[in-house]
């Protein structure tokens, strides 16, 4: 594998991930956090309701896909 394509794969796992959906969210954020700036509104706001939203939503998700097993794997 050339050194190009390994330089690409890492990037592409440090920013994406495990999962895709909270590297979108945090580029919509930034990018709705940038909109509000230039038209004059509070900003600051909007990074932190993302993350809090994001979070939870994270949460809720991996919560709900281990529903049904122990700790240590299925029941």
């Amino acid at each position: 594998m050339s050194a190009l394509r390994r330089f690409g794969r890492f990037w592409y796992d440090f920013l994406v991930g495990d999962d895709w959906t909270i590297a979108v969210v945090v580029v919509l954020a930034v990018a709705l956090t940038a909109l509000v700036a230039w038209v004059g509104g509070p900003a600051w706001l909007v990074l932190p309701v993302a993350v809090v939203g994001v979070l939870g939503s994270s949460l809720r998700h991996a919560a709900s896909s281990r529903r049904g097993s122990g700790p240590f794997g299925p029941s």
